[in-house]
């Protein structure tokens, strides 16, 4: 016998945990579209030259490639030889790559959104997945993208995380034009030195501000002391409101040498922070932060990072920003944009070991079970016609003893079970029993639905008597 588990790195949940994922799922695509965006998938494998473009080292050690039995033969015959195709490891490749072959027939900007699982070679651990749904939306432009589009993200990730209802959460923003721009004015001025700098400053929530510092003045870099403490004192500061966000922002102008990367970061983050505002995100839910940069390299203005306020070590839940060309690997077009990602099966998970989700009730709605097998034909009608008034619906085909019955719908959490007795034929009437409540009251069948209508609309209450 061979034991039945799964592959380590990938999350298999129970009916009704798979319930609770879904409607996070539905109510992610329901945010999307609020704001216009369309949806699109890609094949979960690419073609090996398109995908592996924009990798090197880590990255595409983690690539899982794929391979027929023919292929595996060719590789044989053929040593050295990369695999056709690979399993995708984001979706922003993908989206790069569907950009620019459809240029042509997409209208600027593009809005598009992308809900699919992923693939990513990563040492399994708790809470990380090699298999994972990632929940993507991205804003591209044909030539130039105007900024506002980059308040868009902030006001999409508040009506969803406020819809999901997972406690209060802040929205940090930052811009990277503007961090290389004060890195300028530093003497930082080789692109590689200040992307270095980026990425350990990213860091300093995980490592601390000491493992940093050591990092930044050690051999690697190499930086002068003071000017480390200058980046330390900068990414150390955080807005406790918005006209406190426009103060740092006001302070850090005056302060500079004059900086043309720096004022242009500045300029865009202080637009993006005011249309964020009028567009309905409350104050207490963003916030300025110079210490997010976001690691990747490709990222070049305004950057996002969202966190749960009553459980930050949970780190971030949602993050992304502004890219200047998306897709220059695959065709001559400029395609600005800016998009974001909500990371949802680690973000399930999460939430579940931190109590803020849990199982959530079966999507069946009702239980006809079957009484007499004579009243087979009865019971199946009762079954079609309130599936056909939109309530879902399970029919016990096989029959048994009720009591038997009564427990399946109860441990299936079934609230409520239509029970259609030989008395209740003869009288044209159906029993509705409400194990919730435990509670039963007979009704004329005529009226079945409509009740069961009302008793699906209340909450839940204790009983009538």
């Amino acid at each position: 016998m061979i034991t039945p588990r799964t592959a380590s790195g990938t999350l298999e949940l129970l009916p009704n945990e798979q319930i609770a994922f879904q409607r996070m799922l539905d109510t992610i695509r329901a945010g999307y579209e609020r704001f216009g965006f369309l949806p699109i998938e890609t094949p979960a494998f690419e073609l090996s030259e398109v995908l592996l473009t924009k990798t090197g080292g880590e990255t595409e050690r983690q690539v899982y490639f794929v391979q027929s039995t023919g292929a595996l033969e060719k590789a044989a015959a053929e040593p050295g030889q990369l695999p056709e195709l690979a399993l995708r490891f984001d979706l922003t490749v993908p989206l790069a790559r569907y950009v620019a072959q459809h240029e042509h027939q997409l209208t600027f900007p593009f809005r598009r959104y992308q809900m699919q699982r992923v693939y990513r070679g990563e040492r399994a651990q708790r809470g990380r997945f090699r298999e994972f749904y990632q929940c993507d939306i991205d804003i591209v432009g044909k030539d130039e993208l105007s900024v506002r589009h980059d308040a868009e993200c902030p006001a999409v990730i508040h009506g969803i995380f406020t819809d999901l209802g997972i406690g209060p959460f802040t929205i940090q923003l930052n811009n990277r034009r503007l961090m290389r721009g004060f890195f300028e004015d530093l003497g930082l001025a080789d692109p590689e030195v200040q992307a270095a700098v980026l990425r350990e400053v990213d860091k300093i929530d995980k490592r601390g501000v000491d493992a940093v510092r050591a990092t930044l003045t050690g051999e690697a870099l190499g930086l002068d002391t003071a000017v480390a403490d200058r980046i330390l004192g900068l990414v150390a500061q955080r807005s406790t409101g918005h006209e406190d966000a426009l103060e740092l922002l006001k302070a850090l102008e005056r302060d500079s040498a004059g900086s043309e990367a720096l004022a242009q970061g500045v300029a865009e983050l202080r637009e993006v922070l005011e249309l964020v505002r009028v567009m309905g995100v409350p104050e207490s839910d963003y916030a300025l932060n110079f210490s997010i940069a976001r690691g990747l390299d490709y990222y070049t203005g305004t950057v996002y990072e969202t966190t749960l306020d009553e459980h930050p070590e949970i780190g971030s839940i949602c993050s992304g920003g502004r890219y200047d060309d998306l897709a220059g690997h695959y065709t001559r077009s400029r395609l600005p944009g800016v998009g974001l990602s909500i990371g949802l099966s680690r973000l399930f998970w999460q939430l579940r070991e931190a109590g803020l989700i849990r199982a959530a009730e079966s999507t069946v709605q009702v239980l006809v079970p079957q009484v007499d097998e004579s009243l087979l034909h009865h019971t199946l009608a009762v079954a079609t016609e309130l599936r056909q008034a939109g309530i879902n619906t399970e029919a016990v085909l096989d029959g048994g003893r009720l009591g038997k019955q009564l427990r399946y719908a109860d441990r299936a959490g079934i609230r409520f079970v239509v029970i259609l007795g030989p008395q209740e034929v003869e009288a044209d009437t159906v029993t509705i029993k409400d194990l919730r409540r435990q509670d039963q009251f007979t009704v004329p069948r005529a009226e079945m639905v409509r009740t069961l209508r009302v008793e699906l609309a209340q909450p839940l209450v204790p009983d009538r008597s």
